[in-house]
């Protein structure tokens, strides 16, 4: 009991401090910005790359360690992350809470971004955030399914730990409500053959969660996936 109320407490502070750590930037920010952080952010392609061709730095930064595409990325500007790809910006840059724009389309929920992202050779590889952590456990927190896939197919670690000790695996659900969209969530990490028996700080795998959540399409799930395969 006390592991499940330790957890519960863990799960608590991470789903908080996960809803502040991606910061977008703010209206007052935004009433600043000049230059390509201004033309980013309303999707002035043109302008960046006559700004980048005029001696702009495709990669400055703002008070937040946010670069153009950062700020591109949450405005879901399409066509400047296109003209500051073909400017040469860092597509694995992090900012000041190490968030690159592959996480943050990732935790917008946002896919057709994070589509054009990996297109342009942005990596679903990167350890990212102050956990650690990567796109791929990110939406597998969340529930973001779709985004799941994607990362997937784009090669994200699937296994990668944190350093909370917990996985993309885990947290589809310790840190999801057990419902249809961390349901598929957990599907699509099984099919693509994340290790259902990394266990948490606690010794607890995905299954053990599962089970003390009642979460039973999970749990029934789980069991399928290390079930013995029958001989051929």
């Amino acid at each position: 009991m006390r592991h499940l109320l330790l957890a519960a407490a863990i799960a608590a502070a991470f789903v908080t401090h996960t809803a502040s750590a991606q910061v977008a930037p703010s209206e007052g920010e935004v009433a600043q910005y000049g230059g390509l952080h201004a033309a980013a952010h309303k999707g002035h392609a043109e302008q960046v790359q006559k700004l980048v061709a005029n001696g702009a730095g495709v990669n400055g930064r703002d008070a937040h360690g946010r670069t153009p595409l950062h700020v591109a990325t949450f405005a879901r500007q399409r066509e400047a992350i296109r003209a500051l790809a073909r400017s040469g910006a860092d597509l694995g840059a992090l900012e000041n809470d190490r968030y690159d724009a592959v996480t943050i389309a990732a935790v917008d929920n946002d896919e057709e971004t994070l589509r054009l992202l990996l297109s342009l050779g942005a990596s679903a590889k990167l350890v990212t955030s102050r956990y650690d952590g990567t796109a791929l456990i990110a939406a597998a927190h969340l529930g973001h399914a779709g985004v799941v896939k994607q990362l997937i197919g784009a090669g994200a670690p699937l296994d990668h730990v944190n350093n909370l000790h917990w996985t993309a695996m885990i947290e589809s659900v310790v840190l999801g409500d057990g419902g249809v969209r961390h349901q598929e969530t957990l599907r699509a990490l099984i099919a693509a053959g994340a290790n259902p028996q990394l266990a948490d700080r606690q010794g607890k795998t995905p299954l053990m969660l599962a089970r003390a959540r009642g979460y039973t399409p999970m749990v029934l799930m789980l069991e399928r996936a290390q079930a013995p395969k029958k001989p051929a």
